[in-house]
């Protein structure tokens, strides 16, 4: 795998635009799933504060 990566990064051809594109695109897939699952698991955690505090002003 090491070997595919330097032999990637050594090629004078570059990567053309469609394939810097996909990367993007990827990258961005990813990103979005992950802010979309820690904004679910924020959302609990202050929806679980919140009962808590109403709990203990009660």
């Amino acid at each position: 795998m090491k070997q595919l990566f330097m032999q990637f990064i050594k090629e004078e051809d570059g990567a053309t635009m469609v394939e810097y594109a996909i990367l993007v695109a990827l990258i961005s897939v990813v990103a979005i799933a992950t802010i979309v699952l820690i904004g679910q698991e924020v959302n609990t955690s202050f929806g679980t504060v919140n009962t808590e505090l109403n709990a203990a002003n009660n």
